[in-house]
């Protein structure tokens, strides 16, 4: 007896529960703001029995809409979030690996063969009596020179920069950013080259600082990144 009326309490109890979800739902209240709201817990599968096909009004409609866009945001946030933080630790982690690897360019014969490398991917293979090298990344710059004065004597009056550039870029701070960047005066700036394709049309990357190029006269140091190259190739 005691437990039929158990049932029959947990019934009226249940129903009672239902009613208000009902009423809640036709507000256009979530799911999850139903539980909250009747400080139980109902399992969603009963709740999408009790409210699936119940008529709702239009400015109800329109809440749970909203609010379900506002939530799958929500859970898109998150999930990026989640993502960024990942790869965060995925790259820290590769970072670690090979951190070491920045000591093999304190010697001469590693150093000689990743400026060689550099050269043959980016510099000029035309022009013999001089080296050529030219990119719009400033640490890859930094780089190339770096290594260039550190592995051979250099003079450096034999240097020129040229900055190849945007119609819509200030052609001044960009000569003096290369030129800190490149430990090079402005007084060894060849006049600046402007891209014609960009005339009248406005740059998508305001932190662009155009593409630095640098000649060398020196037709030896072309040879040798040439035949360096060479015999990294196997050739």
């Amino acid at each position: 007896m005691d437990e039929l009326y158990g049932t029959i309490f947990s019934m009226k109890r249940w129903g009672n529960i239902k009613e208000s979800a009902i009423s809640l739902y036709k507000k256009g209240k979530t799911f999850s703001e139903i539980q909250e709201l009747l400080g139980v817990h109902v399992p969603k599968s009963t709740m999408s029995v009790w409210l699936t096909h119940m008529p709702l009004s239009f400015s109800a409609r329109q809440r749970l809409i909203k609010a379900r866009l506002k939530h799958v945001e929500k859970a898109r946030i998150i999930a990026h979030r989640s993502l960024k933080e990942k790869r965060i630790k995925y790259l820290e982690g590769i970072f670690r690996r090979n951190v070491h690897l920045g000591k093999f360019l304190e010697k001469m014969e590693v150093a000689k063969i990743v400026l060689a490398v550099l050269y043959v991917t980016e510099g000029s293979k035309v022009r013999r009596g001089s080296i050529m090298f030219g990119n719009s990344d400033p640490d890859i710059i930094r780089l190339f020179l770096r290594l260039l004065r550190t592995c051979y004597t250099i003079d450096e009056a034999k240097f020129r920069c040229t900055v190849q550039c945007r119609a819509d870029q200030n052609i001044p701070l960009l000569e003096k950013f290369w030129s800190r960047t490149t430990k090079i005066p402005n007084s060894q700036f060849y006049k600046a080259q402007v891209d014609p394709r960009s005339k009248g049309k406005i740059s998508k990357k305001p932190h662009y600082k155009g593409v630095c190029r640098i000649d060398y006269f020196s037709g030896e140091l072309f040879w040798e990144f040439y035949q360096i190259g060479k015999i990294l190739m196997g050739r």
